[in-house]
């Protein structure tokens, strides 16, 4: 068994290696990690850094040419990923790599095709602010009640997928709306998205919190799209 850990990356200098750092040292017991970092035409440093990486370790890199956004970040790392298990790990420090084994571990037992980390399932969680949280709640809520699920929190980083399920999943979003919309196609194809707690480390707008009041109108209208179009 193998676990692809697909980390998009774009001008996160701060933070890029300590992650990578703490995704290797993650433990998973008995499954194998493949990391792939996607550097989105960073221009702040983290390319250098990562350059430097990748002189001194065995990792996938990719380079794109141009700032293209998360979305198709996602969809470079999906074509050269060979694991079993898909996740994704933004490349701050809100998510935490040890809680890898609670989110593969239902895929691993053959219980569950995908797998959402919910921030709201802990109770101890802080948020960085009173917006960004309900602005989740919100498109959580949406979610819901246009495909009658009942997920506590759709916008999580942490999505793990089947490579098989996610393979089969054309994805058109370029930038942070490939979330709701792959979330969108998983549900309108009657896949149960199982939900397990973890934990947050939130950090706002002033430390690099990249997704602003925008995103989440289009994500909105993304999950009414995909709810009545392919």
């Amino acid at each position: 068994m193998k676990l692809s850990i697909i980390i998009p990356v774009f001008n996160e200098k701060t933070t890029i290696l300590e992650v990578i750092k703490r995704v290797k040292c993650a433990n998973i017991k008995n499954v194998k990690k493949e990391i792939i970092v996607v550097d989105d035409y960073s221009d702040d440093g983290t390319r250098e850094l990562l350059k430097e990486l990748e002189r001194k370790e065995k990792l996938k890199i990719i380079f794109h040419d141009k700032n293209y956004g998360k979305g198709h970040a996602i969809k470079s790392g999906l074509k050269i990923a060979s694991g079993d298990i898909v996740i994704v790990q933004d490349a701050d420090l809100e998510y935490n790599p040890d809680e890898y084994y609670e989110l593969i571990k239902p895929i691993i037992d053959g219980k569950e095709k995908v797998v959402y980390g919910s921030r709201i399932l802990n109770e101890k969680n802080k948020y960085s602010s009173l917006s960004f949280y309900l602005g989740g709640r919100i498109i959580t809520f949406i979610t819901n009640f246009l495909f009658n699920s009942k997920l506590t929190d759709e916008p999580t980083c942490y999505k793990v997928f089947k490579k098989e399920i996610i393979d089969k999943i054309t994805i058109n979003g370029e930038r942070f709306e490939w979330e709701p919309e792959i979330t969108a196609k998983i549900l309108k194809k009657k896949i149960k998205i199982f939900e397990v707690p973890i934990s947050y480390n939130p950090r706002g707008k002033e430390k690099g919190k990249k997704i602003k009041w925008v995103d989440g109108i289009i994500a909105i209208w993304t999950l009414i799209k995909y709810r009545f179009c392919d």
